[in-house]
C-alpha cells in the first residue's frame, strides 16, 4: 500500500525482487488515489478498509497461500497495514512498514507548526474536526498503539534522513512492539521519507525477513 498522495507505482522498486523470490505480489491504489474511484474523503482507516477488501479478493485467487499473507506499506499506508494487522481480517502473517509515523496527531501538529498556525486555538479544533470526519480517534489508530496489538512479525524500515517523520518514530514503534511482546526488526537505511531510491538495494533484506517469518 502506497502513501498519501501517491499510487501503486510507488512500490515498484521491490516488486521484481519479490516476484523473483517466488512471492505473488498485488499492488493497489487506495480510494481517491491513482486509478481507483473517488470518494467523499479518504483516511488511514479507509486505507485499511481498502487493504482488507484487496486481501479478501486475493485469498480467492489460485496459487495464493492464505496462511502466508504479508503487507508492505509506506507512511499512511504503513499505518494502515499495522491497523489491519491489529484488527482486520483476513489475518496476515507479516508486515513490512516503510516510514511509518508513530502518531497521526504528531504529524498534524508538525504540519501546523510548519504553517505557523497556533496550536492551542486552531490546532486543537482541527484535530478534533478531523477525528469526527474520519470516525476514529487518533489514539486508537496510531501505529504506536496498533503495533502492540498485532501478533504478526513486523519489519520497520525507516530512512535515517527522514525529515517528514523522524527516525525516532521508528525507534518508538519498535519499543512499543517489544514492550507488548511482539516480534519486530528494525532496518535503518540511508534515505528520506520517500524511500523509492533507497529501498531497492535493501530488497534482499525484506525478502530475508519474509523467508524467516515463513519458517516460524
Amino acid at each position: 500500500m502506497h502513501g498519501w498522495g501517491a499510487n501503486a507505482a510507488m512500490m515498484w522498486p521491490v516488486v521484481q525482487p519479490l516476484v523473483d523470490s517466488g512471492h505473488v505480489v498485488t499492488l493497489l491504489d487506495a480510494r481517491c488515489h491513482g486509478e481507483s474511484d473517488g470518494d467523499d474523503f479518504t483516511s488511514l482507516p479507509r486505507f485499511a478498509e481498502d487493504i482488507a477488501t484487496t486481501l479478501r479478493w486475493l485469498v480467492q485467487q489460485p496459487g495464493v497461500d492464505a496462511q502466508r499473507l504479508a503487507l508492505l506499506g509506506h507512511s499512511v499506508g504503513a499505518g494502515a497495514c499495522l491497523l489491519h494487522a491489529a484488527q482486520g481480517q483476513p489475518k496476515v502473517a507479516a508486515v513490512v512498514s516503510l516510514s511509518a509515523f508513530a502518531h497521526p496527531a504528531e504529524v498534524m501538529r508538525r504540519w501546523l507548526a510548519e504553517h505557523r498556525l497556533p496550536q492551542r486555538l486552531v490546532g486543537n479544533a482541527i484535530l478534533t474536526h478531523v477525528q469526527e470526519v474520519i470516525g476514529a480517534q487518533f489514539d486508537d489508530i496510531a501505529p504506536l498503539h496498533t503495533i502492540g496489538q498485532s501478533t504478526a512479525p513486523i519489519l520497520l524500515v525507516h530512512g535515517r534522513q527522514d525529515e517528514a517523520v523522524p527516525y525516532t518514530d521508528a525507534e518508538r514503534l519498535a519499543e512499543a512492539a517489544w514492550n507488548a511482546g511482539g516480534y519486530v526488526q528494525m532496518l535503518g537505511v540511508d534515505g528520506s521519507h520517500d524511500l523509492r531510491e533507497a529501498l531497492e538495494p535493501h530488497a534482499h533484506e525484506i525478502i530475508d525477513f519474509l523467508t524467516k517469518v515463513w519458517r516460524i
